[in-house]
Parts: structure tokens; C-alpha cells; sequence
């Protein structure tokens, strides 16, 4: 792969440049949702992928978004803002997931395919990769070595910690709405500038109610971020698979699921620095075990709480589009509640605060 991503190999036939001046025009075009599809035995390298992708060109108001872990659907549910890459090994093909890949091409969806020959050809996939994304980068006209978008994050979590430490806790922080799921409850946070782009809802006590509102702030070409400061396991995988599929399904928007702090590092430059078109769901937890961090008076939890805190507050510091859940008792039901009720929500039809009424 390297070889063949020479500088001597005109750029037809190179395919680093190939890859790279597809991902930035299609991206300039207006179809900078890169939407992957991996053969299951490869399935994790969509994870460095989206770090790759989303930090190094997710800057600048513009950028490539990696969508990973999103279900293939029917044409009907996407809007024309996605680029389908499918990585494929050999032998590992799944029939219906290439029946899906064949219905999107016919739809006039772009569909680009890359196959392995065999497991050890993911190191060549690395390569290409790298330098298409250094090429989309120049077409898009980003520096692809920097994230300076991650740090405002950071020096967030730095003030948060060190205030707690000072007042031995966290400022009051009174929920807007509140809803029961089985052993404890979701409650959920605005900030005053949240409130004021969500409107009446964030001053009512009904939960469905500010979370159909919180829904309808999406727009075509919008996208959907869920930021889930939980365990990473397959029930709690399972249950946000189900809420992202609500939301691309009745919405017909791309969805991303990002579990924190990990993607702090990842999607969260493109988060804050990309195109403000994420409505994002902010998820934590109380946690069950928590550590001491040595030499600090903070724990992990400590740290975590903030990391998410200053997180949200940068997001909306950016102008991005909000909501702050919290769940309270076991996550794994908390977040099942959750995916129901985001079901629902998204059924709703209700007008954004900024959206002229009808007639």
C-alpha cells in the first residue's frame, strides 16, 4: 500500500489520493457523513477510523463525520448527506448488509467499496487511510495535525476539578424535568441558554414533553450525538443501537454514539469544531464503584463528572444544541427507559422555537 501510494503514482491510480480527494469533495458537496460499513471480524477498526477521521479534519466549521455502528437501513431513511464506505474481508461478507449496499447504490446514494483479501491487509487499510485523510484535509483546507478544540475541553475539566475540590462538592444543580424507569430515575439539565433555544418546554416538568423538543431542534443534514458517560457493554450497546435507530428512522439523520470520556479524543473535536449541525444527548450515571486518584482529593468519578460537565458547557459555549441527562440506580435499565422514551419523542411532531408556524 505504501508503494502504491507514492509519490510517483499519478493520482488515478493511487489509492490514498483516490480515497482522500473523494471523502473532501464529497464532503464540499455537501455529503460529509461518511457512513461505515465493516465485515464483522474487522468490525472495531471503524472505531480508529472515526478517531481518524473526525480529529483530523473536524475543525474550522467544516470537516468529514464518521458514522460507526449505525445500522444499515432502506434508502427512504437517509437524506442526501452520506458517503457509504463498506471495508470488506473476504469471505466475511454478510448477504443482507450487501442486499442494503445494492439498494443505496440503485437510490443514487455514492457507495465505496474496499476489499481484503485476508486479515493481515488491515495494516495496508491504515496507510490508505491515513494519507486519504491528509488529502481531504487539504481539500478541505484544515491542518489534519492539530485538534485544538480537544483542549477547550480540558481546561474546563481543570477548572470544574479544582473548584470542586475547593467547595468539597458540586454547585446546586436543580433538574428541569425528571422521569422514573425501573429503581431509579432520568433527570434532565438545561443551561439558561439551552432553555431559551428549547422554549416553553424547558420550563415544564414534563420529561417527554422537553425531550420531543429537544428532538425537533433537528434539521435536515443535522445529525444526532449521543454522549454516554456509561460502561461500554452489550445491553447498554444494545439499548442506544435501539434510541439511534428511532432517531435516523423518524428523523432521517445520521446518528453517532460516542462513549465518554473516550471520545473526548475522537468525536469530540469534530463535535465542537466541525459544522454546527449536532443535537446531542449528553448521558451520565452515578457510579457504583468509584477510586481515589492518588495524591488528589478527587476520585475517577470526580474527574469523570467533570470531564462531562465541562464538556456539555463548552458544546453550548460553541452554540451547539444540547440536553443533560442523568441516571439515577442501575444504568441498565435507566438507559432502556431512555430508548423508549426517545422512541416516542421523535414520533412527535413539534415545531422548534425558531420554526415560523404553519400557514
Amino acid at each position: 500500500m505504501a508503494q502504491a501510494c507514492g509519490a510517483g503514482v499519478p493520482a488515478a491510480r493511487n489509492p490514498g489520493v483516490r480515497l482522500g480527494v473523494l471523502l473532501g469533495v464529497a464532503a464540499r458537496l455537501g455529503r460529509d457523513k461518511v457512513t461505515l460499513h465493516l465485515s464483522p471480524p474487522i468490525r472495531s477498526l471503524g472505531a480508529w477510523l472515526e478517531q481518524l477521521l473526525a480529529e483530523s479534519t473536524g475543525k474550522g466549521g467544516t470537516g468529514v463525520l464518521p458514522i460507526d455502528g449505525e445500522a444499515l437501513g432502506e434508502p427512504d431513511v437517509y437524506e442526501e448527506d452520506r458517503l457509504f464506505v463498506s471495508v470488506r474481508l473476504a469471505g466475511a461478507a454478510e448477504a443482507d448488509q450487501e442486499a442494503a449496499l445494492v439498494r443505496l447504490e440503485a437510490a443514487g446514494h455514492p457507495v465505496v467499496r474496499l476489499s481484503l483479501a485476508g486479515r493481515h491487509d488491515i495494516a495496508g487499510e491504515f496507510f490508505r487511510w491515513e494519507m486519504a485523510t491528509a488529502v481531504a484535509g487539504a481539500i478541505l483546507g484544515v491542518n489534519p495535525f492539530d485538534q485544538p478544540d480537544v483542549e477547550a475541553s480540558k481546561v474546563a475539566t481543570r477548572r470544574l476539578t479544582a473548584e470542586h475540590e475547593a467547595r468539597g462538592g458540586w454547585p446546586p444543580d436543580t433538574p428541569t424535568a425528571r422521569a422514573a424507569h425501573p429503581g431509579g430515575e432520568i433527570l434532565a439539565f438545561a443551561d439558561e441558554d439551552q432553555a431559551a433555544s428549547l422554549g416553553g418546554a424547558a420550563g415544564s416538568e414534563r420529561f417527554g414533553e422537553l425531550l420531543a423538543a429537544h428532538c425537533a431542534r433537528l434539521r435536515p443534514r443535522d445529525y444526532f450525538g449521543v454522549l454516554a458517560y456509561v460502561e461500554r457493554s452489550e445491553a447498554h450497546e444494545a439499548s442506544l443501537a435501539r434510541l439511534r435507530d428511532a432517531v435516523r428512522d423518524a428523523r432521517r439523520v445520521a446518528t453517532t454514539v460516542g462513549f465518554g470520556p473516550r471520545f473526548l479524543h475522537s468525536t469530540g473535536q469534530a463535535f465542537k469544531g466541525g459544522r454546527n449541525s449536532g443535537v446531542f444527548l449528553q448521558v451520565t450515571c452515578d457510579d457504583a464503584d468509584d477510586l481515589p486518584v492518588p495524591g488528589y482529593a478527587s476520585t475517577f468519578g470526580i474527574v469523570k463528572t467533570a470531564q462531562a460537565r465541562g464538556d456539555a458547557a463548552v458544546l453550548s459555549e460553541r452554540g451547539r444544541r444540547v440536553l443533560r441527562l442523568r441516571l439515577t440506580g442501575p444504568v441498565g435499565p435507566g438507559l432502556a427507559a431512555l430508548a423508549d422514551r426517545v422512541q416516542r419523542a421523535v414520533a412527535i411532531r413539534v415545531p422548534a422555537p425558531d420554526e415560523p408556524a404553519a400557514g
